[in-house]
């Protein structure tokens, strides 16, 4: 039987963390959601550091998704995510570096695979390509893949499913699931995780953002 997919609550909109990200936590912290998130921007470092922390102190798992396509920025949101004491970086053009500064920190890295480009971000590329790049970052250690599959130009059903079903690893959809009919393709693909971040501060699924993780959370549940 596969298990449930599980909901990463990123504090976020159009890709950049929101700057009530504390007030927000504060009103979800006792929703049924177990993961909470941000973006690298535009907090400043030891405010999301001490957000990080009051994450943990209620009982969440952590992760930073990197939004960066250079060496330079790539390692710096790595170094970021240390300093925050995160327990997932997530994002990032995979990198040796960065993959060894997450082992030697216990960071699960889970980076981006495919042609990613601006921010919002969108990915391109043919799907047997990515495919084999995912197999291979896992293949170098990295915890898990990043698919932004519902920002992919092309078919982004067939990408989810064949990447899933191909990748002996943890694998987070992220980005754009802000429907039901999304939803409902993920409980079938059946990935390890997925994130929400724009669809709630939008009022897709309800207009107060606890009820509305609340609701994906029974809804994900649901057979």
């Amino acid at each position: 039987m596969k298990e449930m997919p599980q909901l990463i609550v990123m504090l976020t909109y159009n890709d950049m963390t929101v700057e009530n990200a504390v007030e927000v936590f504060e009103k979800c912290k006792d929703s049924q959601a177990k993961y909470f998130g941000m973006k690298e921007e535009p907090l400043a470092a030891d405010e999301m550091k001490k957000l990080y922390s009051r994450m943990k102190e209620c009982g969440k798992t952590t992760a930073l998704e990197v939004v960066a396509y250079t060496d330079e920025e790539c390692i710096k949101g790595a170094e970021l995510a240390v300093k925050c004491g995160c327990d997932i970086l997530m994002g990032t053009v995979f990198s040796d570096e960065v993959n060894e500064l997450c082992k030697k920190h216990g960071l699960k890295y889970m980076p981006f695979v495919g042609n990613v480009y601006d921010r919002p971000s969108v990915l391109d590329g043919e799907i047997d390509d990515i495919i084999e790049e995912a197999k291979g970052y896992i293949a170098k250690g990295a915890y898990g893949i990043d698919l932004l599959g519902y920002r992919y130009v092309a078919d982004a059903k067939l990408l989810n499913s064949r990447l899933v079903e191909a990748l002996d690893a943890p694998v987070c959809i992220a980005g754009s699931v802000n429907s039901y009919e999304r939803l409902d393709e993920i409980k079938k693909t059946s990935p390890w995780a997925f994130t929400i971040g724009s669809a709630f501060f939008e009022k897709d699924y309800d207009d107060d953002m606890c009820t509305a993780i609340n609701k994906v959370c029974e809804y994900m549940k649901k057979d």
